[in-house]
């Protein structure tokens, strides 16, 4: 009697060849990181309003229904965006002093000021914008105001 047995090599070999193929094509993404010092207990003297920001910073406020609404020094009064890209348009004219809006201050300063119901998504948006058109310093705050 013939003992026919199945040679298991050369499946072992395609499977880690697979194994490789697909770890070696896999698409890693890349996680960002915000870094966001810590608050300082001892330093309430320094803290700023939001008016002391008004006027000479970039503010963008982020309401419940995640609209964003744009102001700079050079401006009469905000300016709504309602998306992300639009968002981002409204911000880099706000830190360009020769557009044709009349800001003759240069912003360095961006100033987000969140709902507590605006989505995560949207604050990043925000802070990326400022940091997308070279601001200097980038401020979060937060409000469970009605901001309209």
């Amino acid at each position: 009697m013939v003992d026919d047995e199945l040679d298991m090599t050369p499946m072992i070999d395609v499977t880690f060849l697979l194994l490789i193929f697909f770890m070696v094509t896999a698409a890693f993404g890349i996680q960002k990181a915000i870094e966001v010092p810590p608050q300082q207990q001892g330093d309430v003297g320094q803290r700023r309003t939001l008016d002391d920001y008004v006027g000479d910073a970039v503010v963008v406020r982020l309401d419940g229904d995640n609209i964003f609404w744009v102001s700079s020094p050079g401006w009469p009064k905000e300016r709504e965006a309602p998306n992300r890209h639009d968002m981002l348009i409204a911000v880099r004219e706000a830190a360009n002093p020769s557009a044709p809006s009349g800001n003759k201050v240069i912003p360095t300063t961006l100033l987000v000021v969140a709902s507590g119901d605006a989505t995560h998504e949207n604050v990043v948006a925000a802070l990326d914008a400022g940091s997308a058109v070279g601001m200097e310093e980038i401020q979060l705050a937060t409000s469970n105001e009605n901001m309209l």
